[in-house]
């Protein structure tokens, strides 16, 4: 029996990737450090590993920015728009293709960007053309290996399968099939196993998620002949096939009659495959990878019922076929619950029922353990674990009897608005009055060193409550005044009192606990601290009104109230599994319901519930869509429809892909939603125009995500692209994201130029009218 896990955190314990990335963008430090700091992580990484008794460690799992960008600069997949960059070192053009380039020099966009299956984490999305051609152009994950052997240490080199990379990029040009391109992309993986061979690797993992999803029969047979051709060419090699995320589905008599040395499943996600397997004809002397330890959630091991399936699976095949795995890699966990010392932030009765990636690690050795001869020296361990599962499940903190009933009795009612979205319209535009094309920001502006030094000031008592208050109301006037000066004809109070956007809200809620280093990567540089969700959610007093009330008082223009949703709440939280995640959402649906409500009666006639999760919480598998996205839509609308016709809701979602669940974004009934777009110059908009989306939409003119400034030109382009395929009234002109990661000076520059690249558009419409 093997012990493994198919990636490890890479942000640092204390984020030190996050900070030496950041300074390195910014000038403040040089590639050596940037470097020094990399591979100090990966070091400690693995002798952490090797240390807690993990047999087969991964390496390539590191990354400065993004593994999938990672593999487009392995295999040499580099847009032409970078090609003045190609010459220059690697690093700029690596940062170049994630976060775009504006020099003297040189003005690229960055690579689109969009969610890793059904997570929070985003990717580079790769672009392929006609005449793609592929190189072996980093040695990346060869140099990785190398200094692990350094370190005495043999690793399992962590490799994206070819086809999952081609499926999870984009054609940017009509006529032809990414998937067309493997017979040309194949020969680079040789040469990287050819490399890696002769270092005397001995397992290499391919990671296949694509496998998660329901695949065609040219999909499956590009997965087949793949492997059979590595098998040809590399016929003493391991290969170690990942998927996660879900079961393999209708993909599996595929996947077991592959030439491979281990499966691994994913038994967080789909126990029941692992009955199918083991009664399969097709199932033979394929070892099996037990993913048994929850990669993606923060709940401890029940041991008792990983054992019982572990001694299954021994009885069946051996225990020399057997890994004991995580799920998936321990990326989307925090670091280490031991860094976790203050009582008040995580109470002891919460930690005892927590894992993160450290005492994962732990967990997997243990389990190892328990189910072999070393019982034993484990059998403390064992009983602790019984012990934790025991008070969680009888724990007071956890349930709230008013709230359940409160969820059971809600009705189809409350998940109406009072009428019709074009009878709401022509209240609302009484109410408000706003131009053509009216001008918005997502939310957010720029949180400086000096905003968030407040924050950390206050919560270490250096500031008292009055004192803070007077530096966020200085603040939010200044935003106030900002927006007014620019000419943006719906103003937001800039939610510099914030921290997370789920986190903010978890803050101020009943059911929520907090860590105060429990940091994931959600892209590049940009790590979230996830609330842990562990019990029933409700909402005691106001959580925003405060702030929008005050911001509003400034202006006669609408400032609009800033409110995250229940789905995306849900999705970003570590949520509790001891109940269905439909109950848990609609808890806090009714609390962000309530909220609107106060909002509205505190004169903000605007208010924006973002929902960038409903897509990214879509089941894997199309057969379970129907029955996610009825409680999903249902959950939001619950949230906001507890108001009057003239008031007007607006939601948020960023880095998706629409067409697929059209019906049901519209479906959720906003009065206005506002989309990604620039990235994919108006590509996501397809799916808006071909259903004839009834409301109104602001497709994103301005990409956040990247430190560029778009000229006016670039704007107005975009505009009149969006013009040529929607009713001009029902067009809005903002950002694609909220505006928190940027500095003031660019994002002042950009908001000016949006502003008038609108007023443009309305002059030349007056004109022609």
């Amino acid at each position: 029996m093997k012990t493994t896990i198919l990636g490890y955190p890479r942000i640092g314990k204390q984020r030190e990737l996050k900070k030496v990335s950041e300074a390195y963008w910014a000038g403040k430090t040089g590639k050596n450090e940037l470097l020094r700091i990399g591979r100090q992580i990966r070091e400690e990484n693995w002798l952490l590993q090797k240390n807690m008794g993990i047999d087969s460690i991964p390496s390539n799992d590191f990354s400065f920015y993004d593994q999938v960008l990672d593999t487009c600069l392995t295999v040499g997949c580099i847009p032409k728009r970078y090609s003045k960059l190609k010459n220059k070192t690697p690093l700029d053009l690596y940062f170049a293709m994630a976060r775009g380039i504006q020099n003297k020099d040189i003005d690229c966009t960055a690579m689109e960007m969009t969610k890793w299956f059904d997570t929070n984490y985003h990717y580079i999305v790769p672009e392929f053309e006609k005449d793609q051609t592929f190189e072996f152009f980093s040695t990346k994950i060869i140099d990785e290996y190398k200094e692990a052997l350094e370190l005495g240490i043999k690793t399992k080199p962590v490799l994206i399968g070819p086809v999952t990379f081609l499926l999870l990029g984009k054609e940017k040009e009509a006529g032809f099939h990414r998937l067309s391109l493997l017979e040309k992309l194949l020969p680079v993986y040789f040469e990287i196993i050819s490399q890696l061979t002769l270092l005397d690797v001995e397992y290499i993992q391919f990671d296949e998620p694509c496998l998660a999803l329901d695949l065609n029969e040219q999909e499956r047979e590009a997965i087949k002949s793949t492997y059979e051709k590595i098998n040809i060419k590399f016929p003493n090699l391991k290969v170690f096939l990942a998927n996660y995320f879900d079961c393999y589905g209708d993909n599996l008599n595929m996947v077991l009659q592959l030439p491979i040395d281990t499966l691994h499943l994913d038994l967080v996600r789909c126990q029941l495959q692992l009955n199918d397997i083991l009664k399969s004809k097709y199932y033979k002397n394929t070892k099996l990878s037990l993913g048994l330890v929850d990669g993606r959630n923060i709940w401890k091991n029940n041991f008792d019922d990983s054992l019982q399936t572990i001694e299954l699976v021994i009885s069946k095949i051996g225990e020399e076929n057997i890994w004991i795995a995580s799920s998936c890699s321990l990326l989307h966990v925090p670091y280490d619950l031991d860094l976790e010392t203050n009582e008040k932030a995580l109470t002891s009765e919460i930690k005892q029922w927590l894992a993160f990636a450290k005492q994962k690690l732990q967990e997997i050795r243990t389990l190892k353990g328990l189910a072999s001869s070393d019982y034993n020296e484990f059998e403390k361990e064992f009983k602790y674990n019984k012990i934790a599962h025991i008070n969680r499940k009888e724990s007071t903190l956890i349930h709230n009897e008013n709230i359940k009933k409160r969820v059971l009795s809600l009705t189809e009612d409350d998940s109406k608005r009072k009428s019709t979205f074009k009878n709401r319209q022509a209240k609302q535009r009484l109410a408000l009055n706003l131009p053509l094309f009216p001008t918005t920001t997502i939310g957010s502006f720029p949180q400086t060193k000096e905003v968030r030094s407040w924050r950390s000031k206050f919560k270490k008592g250096q500031l008292t409550q009055p004192e803070y208050d007077a530096l966020i109301a200085k603040e939010t006037k200044a935003s106030i005044r900002f927006q007014e000066e620019t000419g943006i004809d719906v103003l937001v109070h800039g939610e510099f009192e914030r921290n997370d956007m789920v986190e903010y809200f978890g803050e101020r809620l009943n059911g929520f606990a907090f860590s105060s280093y429990g940091w994931v990567q959600s892209y590049g540089s940009r790590c979230v601290k996830p609330p842990i969700l562990f019990g029933d959610v409700s909402r005691e007093n106001a959580m925003t009104v405060k702030w929008s009330a005050y911001a509003q008082s400034l202006t006669d223009l609408p400032v609009k109230g800033m409110l995250t949703g229940p789905v995306t709440i849900l999705q970003w939280s570590f949520v509790r599994n001891d109940q269905p995640r439909q109950i848990t959402c609609n808890q806090i649906a009714l609390a962000i319901r309530d909220e609107v409500v106060d909002l509205e009666n505190n004169g903000i006639k605007v208010i924006q519930i973002d929902e960038p999760a409903i897509r990214e919480g879509l089941p894997l598998r199309q057969e379970a869509w129907k029955t996610y996205l009825n409680w999903a839509v249902k959950a939001f609308r619950i949230s906001a429809s507890g108001v009057k016709d003239e008031t007007q809701i607006h939601t948020h979602m960023c880095y998706s892909e629409f067409n697929d669940i059209i019906n049901d974004i519209a479906a959720m009934d906003a009065d206005v939603i506002t989309i990604e777009t620039s990235r994919s110059e108006m590509e996501l908009l397809d799916a808006f125009v071909n259903f004839k989306y009834p409301n109104e939409i602001g497709p994103g003119v301005y990409d956040i995500h990247s430190p560029r400034v778009p000229s006016i030109k670039e704007i107005e382009y975009l505009l009149i692209k969006a013009k040529h395929v929607l009713p001009k009234e029902h067009i809005w002109v903002n950002p694609d994201c909220g505006l928190k990661t940027r500095d003031w000076p660019e994002t002042k520059t950009a908001l000016k130029n949006l502003v008038q690249a609108a007023k443009q558009l309305r002059e030349k419409e007056m004109e022609t009218a």
